[in-house]
């Protein structure tokens, strides 16, 4: 039997296949090696979801049977709307991705683009192409959803 991971136990968790970074005690923020980790998650991300698109394509290449029940072809078009939908939506987080890994070339990444304070390496891994810190996100949200 495998051995249980603790519910708190985030360490352990893989992002896009690669290990949590370990932050060292008076280690500078968005050095080098913060830096390349962080390329190496947008860019395995990236390719997770290119490798999606691709799938899809070659389905949609192949699946373009006409079923002459038109409740069949009915839902074979709902479900080719859905999964195109779905590659829409990748596509926009691919172009996220690409500016987030300009970030990172320009030096930008991982500082909060509305005040300028360090966006932290936690918040970072859970959201990749976060290109706020949790405060300003919050404000921005709450503005949103104030004008709506």
């Amino acid at each position: 039997m495998p051995a249980r991971k603790k519910k708190d136990d985030v360490t352990s968790e893989l992002i896009h296949g690669i290990k949590p970074y370990t932050e060292k005690k008076g280690e500078e923020y968005m050095n080098t090696k913060q830096q390349d980790h962080f390329r190496s998650i947008l860019e395995a991300w990236k390719k997770e979801l290119m490798d999606e698109i691709t799938r899809t394509v070659h389905e949609l290449r192949d699946e373009h049977e006409n079923h002459p029940d038109p409740t069949d072809r009915a839902s074979q078009e709902t479900d080719m709307a859905l999964e195109l939908r779905s590659r829409d939506r990748e596509g926009k987080l691919i172009k996220k991705i690409n500016e987030a890994v300009a970030r990172i070339n320009s030096g930008d990444y991982g500082y909060c683009e509305s005040c300028g304070v360090e966006i932290g390496v936690q918040r970072l891994e859970a959201r990749p192409t976060a290109e706020m810190c949790i405060d300003c996100k919050t404000l921005a949200e709450i503005r949103e959803k104030q004008m709506g």
